[in-house]
Parts: C-alpha cells; sequence; structure tokens
C-alpha cells in the first residue's frame, strides 16, 4: 500500500498538537490515546499492529502487535478514514509537553529510529516496528 500524502498543521507553543486534514479516502493513524478531536465525517478503526499493508495475513499481524509489546507500546492502533465527500479534521495531541517534529521518511531513507513513546500519528501506509540497540 502506498503512503497517503496528508496536510497538516502544528499548533501551540509548549503544548502542541498537529491537526490533520484528510481528503476523502484519506487516513491518517494515531498511537492509541492520542487523539484531540476529529470532525463528523471521520471514520475510527482500532487495529491489532500498525495498519500497514506491510503485516501480510494473521500471523504478520499478530507478529506486528508482539513487537510493539514487547517494546511496552499499546498492541493496537487506530486508523481515523474520511469517509465523507468533503476534506475533514483529525488532531492529535501527546500526554505531555514538547515539541512535534514533522518527519517525511522520503528524505530521510524510509526508515527513522526513535525512542519509545515518540510517535504520535503518520500517514496510512506507514510501517511501525521496533529496533533493538547495543548500548556501548
Amino acid at each position: 500500500m502506498a503512503m497517503d500524502v496528508i496536510d497538516y498543521e502544528i499548533k501551540g507553543a509548549e503544548m502542541q498538537f498537529v491537526e490533520v486534514e484528510l481528503d476523502p479516502g484519506e487516513a491518517a493513524i494515531g498511537e492509541a490515546g492520542s487523539m484531540m478531536f476529529m470532525d463528523a465525517g471521520i471514520g475510527m478503526d482500532t487495529v491489532f499492529g500498525d495498519a500497514s499493508a506491510q503485516q501480510g495475513g494473521f500471523f504478520g499481524k499478530l507478529l506486528g502487535a508482539g513487537k510493539r509489546l514487547v517494546t511496552g507500546e499499546s498492541l493496537f492502533t487506530t486508523v481515523y478514514t474520511n469517509n465523507v465527500g468533503n476534506k475533514q479534521r483529525v488532531a492529535f495531541a501527546a500526554p505531555y509537553p514538547g515539541k512535534i517534529l514533522p518527519m517525511d521518511l522520503r528524505t530521510l531513507g524510509g526508515t527513522l529510529i526513535c525512542q519509545k513513546d515518540a510517535f504520535l500519528c503518520a500517514a496510512r501506509g506507514v510501517s511501525l516496528g521496533i529496533a533493538f540497540q547495543r548500548k556501548l
């Protein structure tokens, strides 16, 4: 599945949030509990794992969810889809103060490794996983 290209705006200073504007049929994924508000035309689906097409079949989804559980993340992510014929908005916020930094994976080689709890939301098609690092 190709990644959706979505419009967004980061708002606020100390307690920032990101407001995403979805065209008809577009979707965004959010970490469990990160949704701040959404328009009436947005549909929510909770999925096991990360909702990417790269998790083929039941066992792929189970493996993706298991990886998230091992790292202390939620087993589920939520997919927010625009189900109506005009643009709709959904907003995401972190539960603690901090800066929201937009990352374009195409300019970062397709992969970004972050610390636990750093993920907030993404366009549909982004695959979430885990990476282990050795401390020196």
